[in-house]
């Protein structure tokens, strides 16, 4: 054989490995497959396994067919009360009719940016029509029910089949956080300063009774004794006015007494005749030795 037939054929069978392979492609167990001939579809496959095509002219198209996620960004909803929120959503959805997807969208990316556009018009639709109590009592859930429904409709226009619709937060904007706060603390302040005045006035009221009822025991206790004070004197005046009677000598003297106590006490300087009716028992005391 002449090396020209050698190249030859070396090249025959090049091609047709070639071509054999461009003829094979495999699908694998989580994927699903559009066949394409000049740019038409015109078979899916679903099964996996090892499939052919006619090489150079049919190409194939690669889609999953697990269920994938979809997290748009957070977007803002204005309710049926006219309160704004920040609603956070994710969806899950599978791609299940891959012709329809190859006709509508094309790619995934392009998928995802079509379904993120279904499922927000869906959520401003269904919560503009509902107020923030409704969406925080216990109607959340068929809230949920009817935003999933509508999604899934719509989802069905690109061959895909939504799993699931969830509303992970719902916040308020910041400004209104903001702006609650900010009136919350006035309302508070307002509050604090109304309690704070009642408690002074409330203070003032125990005060000036705690100074009325102590000024009333002061005054009868004041009174008691005055009373108490009066009838010692008067007793006193009874008891003098019975010693005097009794004994007049010794009550003149016990009270000559009490005026020298009083009258020598400390330091004292006297100019007084000695004659003079004070210094009777002294001049006398003889008379009151025998005193007793």
């Amino acid at each position: 054989m002449s090396s020209k037939l050698q190249v030859i054929l070396l090249s025959a069978a090049v091609v047709i490995i070639a071509v054999v392979f461009e003829a094979m492609f495999i699908v694998n167990q989580t994927e699903q497959a559009i066949v394409l001939q000049f740019g038409e579809p015109i078979r899916e496959i679903k099964t996996p396994g090892l499939k052919f095509k006619i090489p150079f002219i049919q190409r194939v198209v690669i889609y999953d067919n697990r269920l994938l996620n979809l997290d748009p960004p957070d977007q803002e909803v204005v309710l049926n009360d006219k309160k704004r929120l920040d609603v956070d959503s994710f969806t899950r959805y599978r791609i299940v009719d891959p012709l329809k997807f190859y006709q509508t969208v094309r790619t995934e990316a392009q998928a995802q940016s079509k379904l993120e556009e279904i499922v927000n018009s869906s959520v401003r639709k269904v919560l503009g029509r509902i107020t923030l109590p409704e969406l925080l009592s216990s109607e959340r859930t068929q809230i949920m029910e009817d935003i999933s429904s509508a999604v899934k409709d719509d989802a069905k226009q690109i061959g895909v089949s939504v799993a699931d619709v969830r509303i992970r937060r719902a916040d308020l904007p910041l400004e209104v956080l903001q702006a609650i706060n900010a009136r919350m603390q006035t309302e508070r302040q307002r509050d604090a300063k109304e309690f704070r005045a009642t408690g002074q006035q409330e203070a003032q009221k125990i005060r000036a009774a705690a100074e009325k009822e102590r000024a009333v025991i002061i005054a009868d206790a004041e009174k008691k004794a005055q009373i108490i004070r009066g009838e010692g004197d008067r007793q006193a005046i009874e008891i003098w006015n019975k010693a005097a009677g009794d004994d007049p000598e010794f009550f003149a003297f016990y009270r000559s007494l009490q005026a020298y106590k009083k009258a020598f006490a400390g330091d004292t300087s006297m100019v007084i005749s000695p004659e003079s009716e004070f210094f009777k028992y002294f001049k006398h005391s003889s008379q009151a030795g025998q005193i007793r």
